[in-house]
């Protein structure tokens, strides 16, 4: 499978399934499913498909971590609240052999000071926060300008 047919993998989090009505002032009024739609039309305008998902179970999160570096050409991901706690998630990433774009809908280090510090992050190309769902599509972008440049994370 070449890489242009391999999928972007977009995971998310805890509670993102909540979005839209979860507290809207600070992660927006979109559903999840609107972001997902968003996503999708943007990334088949660049010739990309997405494999999108979301769970409440770290371990399924740590699973589609690693079926994203065997099968995807990409991964974006909004790990949540497991950004700050998870360490499996942060090995995980770090282990795969394709580009990580971290993603927070919230400025993460304009809330609670445990909220400063990722797991994740080290082993990312690249974090993105404070945007909302215009930062899926950053991420998107930020993709598609890694494969000029090497799937290497960090």
């Amino acid at each position: 499978m070449t890489s242009a047919a391999k999928p972007i993998y977009v995971l998310n989090g805890p509670n993102l399934n909540l979005l839209g009505s979860r507290e809207p002032d600070i992660y927006g009024a979109e559903t999840l499913e609107e972001i997902e739609s968003m996503l999708k039309a943007a990334a088949a305008g660049m010739g990309m498909s997405i494999d999108f998902r979301q769970s409440n179970q770290e371990g399924e999160l740590v699973d589609w971590i690693q079926e994203a570096g065997a099968r995807g050409r990409g991964l974006i991901l909004n790990a949540a609240a497991y950004t700050h706690t998870s360490v499996a998630m942060g090995d995980a990433v770090a282990a795969i052999g394709v580009p990580v774009i971290e993603v927070h809908l919230s400025n993460i280090f304009a809330r609670e000071e445990f909220r400063h510090h990722s797991y994740i992050s080290a082993g990312a190309k690249g974090v993105i926060c404070g945007f909302g769902a215009l930062g899926y599509k950053m991420a998107l972008n930020a993709l598609d300008a890694a494969e000029a440049t090497g799937p290497e994370n960090g």
